[in-house]
């Protein structure tokens, strides 16, 4: 199927058509002064009209000047969240005269869809896709909710400052597969969507909206729209060669730069757990006081903690430096050697979420200078 123009005024037809295909449906909503990920009822939810402002350890939203459901960038959180949980329940133990019994704990999962996808987050459920469904070990967790997720991508039109995905090569415009993927356009008065089917879920979707063929026109508007975002980012401050990072940080392993960042560092783990693709999760043995129930949780962790490489005999990054390195060097170079990608996509969420304003590119920017005669 080509491309489809979907007036903004029937956005909510589409919210209720996959509702109607049994999906609860999550996006972008406002709250608590932040544009979050939460339930989907009807277009009314969506944050339109507002946009955010982010720099480094700076996140605010405002008013744009416009209409704009989706005229934001990556807010606090990501999609890892309803795949990867943050915290769940794996089993339960129980002892009584007959002995111990210890039940798995299957909790039920939704038919999840997410509206609102960008590319640098499309990139990063690819990602958390190959570490928890294609290696060696897969969760099992992960992989009853990835199953049935329907995802409606939006290209980007305009980028945050700390946004810089165009130097990992994710984005601003979709390219991985979705069930739709929609541009939003705003010209004066004229308020639309140029929207395409990528799936056959997409294609039944599709089929039940008040949608007529894109023009040229419309779909050259849309282009432009994601042109503007590719190019504001390639000429900001944040824009650089990511050719060369798993060499250059290879290289740089004893670097004095990872003493200067660990002076900033308060090994506070915000930047793993903002992060789209961290994945790093412990677990809990509980009990209550009589010992006769028990259970195990699986929680998010994160390597800036002090006990996540605790062994016997002490911890293999007892430092705020020796946790940096390991974490900087792992999301651009070690993961390519793991998995066969970077772990970084670009969406700037570690800039705008560290409290002292650490900044990625910057500390990349500074060990390559540092490593010049």
């Amino acid at each position: 199927m080509g491309k489809f123009l979907l007036q903004a005024d029937d956005l909510d037809v589409l919210i209720q058509v996959i509702g109607a295909e049994g999906h609860r449906l999550v996006g972008p909503v406002l709250r608590d002064g932040a544009i979050v990920y939460d339930e989907i009822h009807s277009a009314c939810d969506l944050p339109r009209g507002w946009t955010d402002e982010q720099e480094k350890g700076q996140y605010r939203i405002k008013r744009r000047d416009d209409g704009a459901y989706f005229g934001y960038a990556a807010g606090p959180h990501s999609w890892k969240k309803f795949l990867q949980l943050p915290r769940r329940q794996v089993w339960q133990a129980e002892r009584d005269t007959s002995g111990i019994r210890i039940t798995a704990i299957e909790e039920p999962v939704p038919s999840l869809a997410f509206i609102g996808v960008r590319s640098c987050e499309l990139h990063a459920i690819a990602i958390q896709d190959r570490v928890f469904l294609s290696d060696r070990y897969p969760n099992d967790s992960y992989a009853r909710r990835r199953k049935p997720l329907l995802v409606i991508a939006v290209n980007c039109t305009a980028a945050a400052s700390t946004c810089f995905c165009t130097s990992m090569n994710t984005g601003p415009e979709v390219t991985l597969p979705t069930d739709l993927t929609m541009t939003e356009v705003i010209d004066g008065e004229t308020h639309f969507f140029v929207i395409a089917a990528g799936s056959k879920r997409g294609e039944r979707i599709l089929q039940q909206l008040p949608v007529q063929p894109a023009e040229t026109q419309h779909i050259e508007q849309a282009q432009r729209g994601i042109q503007a975002a590719e190019v504001q980012m390639q000429q900001g401050p944040r824009h650089f060669d990511s050719s060369d990072i798993k060499d250059l940080l290879y290289r740089n392993y004893e670097s004095p730069e990872w003493e200067e960042v660990a002076n900033r560092c308060l090994s506070c783990a915000n930047c793993t757990m903002a992060c789209p693709t961290c994945f790093c999760s412990t677990v809990e043995d509980t009990t209550d006081l009589s010992g006769d129930n028990a259970a195990r949780w699986e929680r998010w962790d994160s390597c800036f903690t002090g006990d996540f490489s605790y062994i016997t005999g002490g911890a293999v990054r007892p430092d705020t430096r020796s946790r940096y390195r390991q974490w900087m060097t792992h999301k651009l170079a070690t993961w390519h050697d793991q998995f066969g990608t970077s772990g970084c996509v670009g969406c700037g969420r570690c800039i705008a979420w560290c409290p002292v304003g650490i900044d990625l590119t910057e500390e990349l920017q500074r060990i390559r200078e540092m490593e010049k005669p």
